[in-house]
């Protein structure tokens, strides 16, 4: 079943479609975010990538190296921030603007437990309500973070710091000294563990103008079949999916419900892509002949002025 599908992945700086970019899966180029709320570069990577745009590389040399050989995929993001927010508003996670519960497929509660359990114990959220969600705060959710100097204040410009093989946990320049002098734990999942803490998190502020760099990966979702496989369990959700259903990350501040940016991944069905692909292939034929003079045409001599 999951061979008649193609994944679409787009990026944006709201919930509004209209506004987003199809990302660049497992490309160099970074998909660019701005809004009053921040600036943002987003990179997503998927191992054995089967989708659009149409010829987009299947991997990427992140998946070759350690700690990433085992990853599915990765979030990827360049962050500046225009107003300083709270360590404990700023929530990473995924939500939905319509009710699932009675489109979980069975085992789903044993999924979400082993995820709060083994993975992620900062999630809180309710996947049966009317508008489910799930979030974490990005403190102590996000896999690796890292804290950078500040920009111009006005032009919010990001440096090109991004690099191929991903990010490191740590900081650069005047952010190191902020770690440091927080005692923010130098190891990621020590600093999560850290930051599972409210106080912790309180005790910390993503400033406006400063740059920080986060990578969000894990070797449990298959964006290919949209299947989750996690330790001594597995579970596919491709039979329960609607015609285009999608899974949404959000990065945002949970007190205000101010949006940073979405990233989106979206099964769409083969056949709707290949239909698509040959209207525009005919529009594209027909306006072609139109434009075309009949060889076999000769003007007589009372038709040309």
């Amino acid at each position: 079943m999951a061979d008649k599908y193609l994944l679409r992945v787009t990026a944006g700086p709201s919930y509004d479609s209209s506004t987003h970019q199809v990302v660049a899966v497992n490309g160099p180029d970074s998909t660019h975010i701005s809004s009053e709320y921040c600036t943002a570069n987003v990179n997503v990577r998927i191992k054995n990538y089967r989708g659009l745009p149409l010829g987009s590389p299947k991997s990427s040399p992140y998946f070759s190296s350690a700690p990433h050989t085992h990853d599915q995929y990765s979030i990827a993001f360049t962050l500046i921030p225009h107003k300083t927010i709270s360590g404990n508003s700023l929530v990473f996670g995924n939500d939905f603007d319509y009710p699932i519960r009675d489109r979980l497929p069975p085992g789903s509660g044993t999924a979400l437990h082993i995820v709060k359990w083994a993975i992620d114990p900062g999630l809180d959220g309710d996947v049966y309500s009317d508008k489910p969600h799930l979030y974490g705060p990005l403190l102590s959710s996000i896999n690796l973070l890292r804290i950078c100097d500040k920009v111009d204040g006005e032009k919010f410009e990001i440096p090109p710091i991004f690099h191929e093989d991903g990010i490191s946990e740590g900081g650069i320049g005047e952010g190191e000294q902020l770690r440091e002098a927080k005692g923010v734990p130098h190891d990621p999942s020590q600093r999560k563990k850290w930051f599972l803490h409210e106080e912790k998190r309180k005790d910390w502020e993503f400033e406006a103008g400063r740059v920080y760099q986060g990578d969000f990966f894990n070797p449990y979702i298959d964006f290919n079949d949209f299947s989750l496989k996690l330790p001594g369990f597995s579970l596919s959700v491709l039979g329960y999916i609607g015609k285009q259903d999608s899974l949404r990350y959000v990065l945002k501040n949970r007190d205000t419900g101010d949006v940073f940016f979405v990233v989106v991944f979206t099964l769409v069905p083969k056949e709707d892509t290949e239909k698509k692909d040959a209207k525009e292939k005919t529009s594209v034929e027909s306006k072609g002949k139109e434009g075309k003079t009949d060889d076999a045409y000769q003007p007589k001599e009372d038709d040309v002025d």
